[in-house]
């Protein structure tokens, strides 16, 4: 009696186990146009009336912006979210110093040999992200330098810019 019942009980737990695992394998029903229209969230961004557009929460797959955004080193982002008016402002008031021979972008580390210079007050006070900041001239761009000797800011002339890239531009 007892092979009997043991016999039952895994024939009946494997009836059990098919029907669970058919009926894992059916196709969602599908949605309901009216449910779809009224998502919260498409593409990982924000889709409600008011909700404001390309911001930093959306995951980097879904924006590219963010998605570059994330391949900048932490302290480089404080610098990315200068206007462009703030941007010019610095690339104006720094570039006319004695230019280095060498060429470097954000995350790049300066050798030892390279001058800095400290920010003046005078662009720290129009552009107080600055302040504390050292800075060289190379290749006719003012690079921005962090205690590390880590470029953290890029700045150029925008028109030189966009007349090197022509059809992609980048503002200064």
């Amino acid at each position: 009696m007892g092979y009997a019942l043991l016999r039952t009980s895994a024939l009946a737990l494997s009836f059990v186990a098919g029907i669970g695992l058919a009926a894992a394998q059916q196709q969602p029903p599908p949605a309901d146009p009216q449910q779809q229209s009224n998502a919260v969230f498409v593409n990982g961004a924000l889709a409600v009336p008011g909700a404001p557009a390309n911001t930093d929460t959306v995951p980097a797959k879904f924006s590219a912006k963010n998605a570059a955004d994330d391949k900048l080193i932490i302290i480089a982002y404080t610098f990315k979210t200068l206007s462009d008016e703030e941007r010019r402002a610095i690339y104006q008031a720094l570039k006319g110093q004695p230019a280095a021979a060498f060429n470097a972008d954000v995350g790049t580390e300066l050798p030892p040999g390279v001058e800095l210079h400290p920010v003046p007050n005078e662009v720290a006070a129009r552009v107080p992200q600055t302040r504390g900041y050292r800075y060289v001239v190379a290749n006719d761009r003012v690079l921005l330098v962090g205690t590390s000797r880590i470029v953290v800011g890029v700045f150029a002339d925008a028109n030189a810019r966009r007349a090197k890239h022509a059809g992609f531009t980048m503002s200064a």
